[in-house]
């Protein structure tokens, strides 16, 4: 499907103007909205590097991480595919790190089991590409000293890969092996880190709620902030509070609240990639033990693809599945932000697709032996061939939304977490530290002094 054919969707918080200003009625220290991996991490590195002050979580649904956060491959991704100097590669290696630590200490199911990524001959000069920037790439900050590389990967034959994954296709030439990519149980590192925050002093999760509505606060400096207006459940009234710093984490929504604050000329538009995932059973995969992933299809830049292809993937139990693919959705003209979720039935009309993809590395896969498994969407702050997009971090103030400079326009800020998609859930806890040690840095701590 071509560019100009896909619209970005520019929704906007409160487009009705149900929600009228409040004063607020509380005050909360730290907000995170979104329950999704990335904002659970947030809420428990805040809760824990400052036990003295209030962390509220509010998530819309009635469980953590029901979006995209539960709707992936599950991978523990290396950092290979993002260019060297870019968020993306730096926030994977370390939260790669700090994954597998989390993993080792509070026994969380994961499985360092390795990637392959095959190439014809034709793709050969991509992975010596991607071979070659891993051997250059240094330890990200905070980082500990280690002379072990960050990225470890090696060049092998097709031949080699073969001795790994014998089914691979004759055709494939050449692959190139990352021995630090792996697995996790996503809801069972979620669930981690829901157990930080309920016993932390000062942080609480607050499921089954949504925002409705966010304001500058413009009162007193003392009690600067954002008004932010929440929806429990079928309740018609809103609730009203003062959060002293907003950090908006709410994943594929995460343009809205910023919509509703900016002038419409300067609204972001976000776009809706849907991948499919299909389960299988049969031939052509006998003793699989590694993940086993194609070349990206590359868009107008080296680091510019869409997606990494429909490779194969492995869940704790040995389960074989494809994917995701992806299939660009365009939103109606008059839609809720919330269209997407209609297409979270897998079907069967992508699995000839698939199936086509899939074997043109394992050639014995037969299409009887898949079955549509389940369906997630990837938030996209670029349509299709828009060349790469690295993770944002936004920050506003709310005195900059008043249109008047102040001496105080450091105090409260609203970070906004926009277009984390993979490798998010690698990412996750790095993103974390990126944001508490990072963005909020040593300011928060001056205040508990």
């Amino acid at each position: 499907m071509s560019a100009p054919s896909i619209r970005g969707l520019k929704a906007v918080l409160n487009h009705s103007g149900k929600y009228r200003y409040k004063d607020p009625e509380s005050v909360v220290d730290f907000l995170v909205v979104g329950g999704g991996v990335v904002g659970l991490a947030i809420a428990q590195r805040l809760s824990q590097k400052f036990p003295n002050r209030s962390t509220f979580l509010v998530e819309r649904h009635n469980n953590a991480g029901e979006e995209i956060s539960s709707r992936n491959s599950e991978v523990i991704h290396a950092g290979l595919y993002y260019p060297e100097n870019s968020l993306k590669t730096s926030l994977c290696i370390r939260g790669r790190e700090l994954m597998y630590a989390r993993c080792h200490k509070y026994n969380i199911p994961h499985k360092k089991v390795g990637k392959l990524v095959v190439a014809h001959d034709s793709q050969l000069p991509y992975i010596e590409r991607l071979h070659d920037k891993a051997q250059r790439l240094k330890w990200p900050p905070r980082s500990p000293d280690t002379d072990q590389k960050p990225l470890p990967t090696k060049l092998i034959s097709g031949d080699e890969a073969r001795e790994l994954e014998p089914d691979l296709s004759k055709t494939i030439t050449a692959a190139l092996w990352s021995p630090e990519t792996g697995i996790v149980d996503s809801h069972s590192f979620m669930e981690s880190l829901e157990k930080d925050i309920t016993e932390s002093e000062g942080g609480e999760l607050v499921y089954g709620t949504r925002v409705v509505r966010v304001d500058p606060y413009r009162g007193p400096t003392s009690s600067d902030g954002w008004i932010v207006q929440t929806v429990t459940g079928e309740q018609e009234d809103s609730d009203p509070l003062l959060a002293r710093t907003l950090i908006n984490a709410s994943g594929l929504s995460s343009n809205l609240i910023l919509n509703s604050l900016l002038p419409e000329e300067a609204h972001i538009p976000s776009f809706f990639a849907k991948g499919s995932y299909a389960s299988y059973r049969g031939p052509g995969i006998s003793n699989v033990s590694h993940l086993i992933y194609p070349c990206p299809g590359v868009g107008k830049a080296e680091h510019g693809f869409q997606s990494l292809g429909t490779h194969l993937t492995l869940d704790l139990q040995g389960k074989v599945r494809f994917g995701p693919d992806l299939d660009w959705l365009n939103p109606p003209n008059q839609s809720s932000s919330d269209f997407w979720q209609g297409h979270l039935v897998p079907d069967e009309t992508r699995l000839k697709l698939m199936h086509e993809a899939v074997t043109d590395y394992l050639p014995n896969v037969i299409f009887e032996g898949l079955q549509p498994d389940y369906c997630g969407v990837r938030p996209k702050l670029v349509g299709p061939d828009g060349g790469f997009q690295d993770f944002v971090f936004r920050i506003d103030y709310p005195h900059s939304f008043a249109g008047a400079s102040s001496d105080q326009s450091h105090r409260s800020p609203m970070i906004s977490l926009m277009g984390i998609e993979s490798p998010g859930l690698t990412s996750s806890l790095a993103i974390a530290e990126h944001v508490v040690d990072g963005i909020l840095g040593e300011r928060e701590e001056e205040k508990d002094v």
